[in-house]
């Protein structure tokens, strides 16, 4: 990596992540890699250090993820606790909420889930229908929601809610800590053909009373904190599927190297060298477009960050779904074997095209936003 586009400290922290991830490789436990990450201070990296954490940002943050991704042990719940959640109350918590959040999340005692999808929104957050009704002693949280990664190992999930704007009687969104053990938060796991370390849930909501300060930041900043939170999701999705895309490219071009089917190595057709060499300049190019949403959302440009995040989460999908479609296809018979590795990730590759954000979603973000063009709903 040149040091044009990367400072020599985020050279040497790729290179120790890296060497942390070749240690705990593709059958890692995730506690224990949590753990150890964790200590070694790459989980709360991006978190404000007088609240324990590194006090760097999305550059730093993105790095852990790719280079565990590319060692072939991805974190998912980073995307989740310390991108989304820990960003969400550093920017806009109060003091005793980022006292009490932002050490446990830093050193990874504390985790948090993320909760904005519903069964019947989808991709449109306008039609989320978790309320929250303020009472004379708190909140009250009514709703569902689905495909909420981590619940169960997490000590809270950070729920988008609507509440009722009392001017104009509009529905306005709103985030909420709501712990797991609160009374009336039901989860059921989601039966996933995806194998993934971190389970999928489905939540209920029947009435959640809460206090009065789980509400995070001003009540009527709810969208620009829900937007500060997404475009870290998106930047870490980028970096997730950057890595994995890494980690089996990697695995193909080993094996292109040394399998020998005729008189040369079979790396040495080009059948093989250029889809292979294509897979590498698409993952190096979103990497760049990565880096450029990380560096403009560290710089407070979240407009800015916005555009980029998408675009990079957009071309990481695409570039993963190849390197990893094509990785399996140069090992022929053996790119399907549990041995090699490689076959789980074609299901797994298809995650960065689907979540957080469709890619037909993000094409009508930039043409809406990026190009001008008149929206079609």
């Amino acid at each position: 990596m040149s040091s044009v586009v990367e400072r020599q400290e985020h050279t040497d922290l790729r290179a120790a992540v890296a060497a942390l991830g070749q240690r705990h490789g593709r059958g890692y436990d995730r506690e224990q890699l949590w753990a150890e990450a964790a200590k070694l201070g790459y989980l709360g990296v991006n978190l404000p250090e007088e609240h324990g954490g590194g006090g760097g940002g999305m550059q730093e943050l993105s790095i852990v993820l790719e280079e565990l991704g590319a060692a072939g042990c991805p974190l998912l719940m980073m995307v989740v606790s310390p991108a989304i959640c820990g960003t969400v109350i550093a920017r806009f918590g109060t003091e005793q909420q980022k006292t009490a959040w932002l050490p446990g999340l830093a050193d990874g005692s504390l985790t948090m889930a993320f909760g904005i999808t519903e069964p019947d929104a989808g991709s449109n957050s306008h039609r989320i229908t978790t309320t929250a009704r303020r009472t004379d002693d708190g909140w009250i949280l009514s709703g569902r929601k689905v495909f909420i990664s981590g619940v169960d190992i997490a000590d809270a999930t950070l729920i988008v809610g609507r509440t009722e704007d009392a001017r104009t009687g509009k529905l306005k969104p709103c985030l909420f800590i709501v712990p797991r053990d609160a009374e009336g938060f039901q989860r059921s796991q989601i039966d996933m053909e995806l194998h993934a370390q971190e389970k999928q849930f489905e939540l209920v909501l029947d009435n959640v009373r809460l206090p009065h300060d789980a509400l995070v930041g001003d009540e009527d900043a709810g969208l620009l904190q829900l937007f500060a939170g997404l475009n870290p999701e998106r930047i870490m999705t980028a970096a997730f599927a950057i890595g994995m895309g890494r980690y089996a490219l990697a695995r193909a071009v080993e094996y292109a190297k040394t399998r020998q089917v005729w008189k040369e190595p079979i790396g040495a057709h080009q059948a093989i060298a250029h889809p292979l060499a294509q897979a590498h300049i698409e993952l190096e190019l979103a990497r760049l477009m990565m880096q450029k949403a990380a560096a403009l959302y560290d710089a407070g440009d979240d407009i800015g960050a916005g555009e980029a995040a998408n675009m990079a989460k957009y071309a990481a999908g695409e570039a993963c779904v190849k390197a990893v479609d094509q990785s399996v296809h140069t090992l022929g018979g053996n790119g399907l074997t549990r041995e090699y590795g490689l076959a789980s990730l074609i299901t797994a590759a298809r995650v960065a095209r689907i979540a957080p954000v469709s890619r037909e979603m993000i094409l009508n973000y930039v043409s809406h936003q990026s190009l001008g063009l008149p929206k079609s709903y």
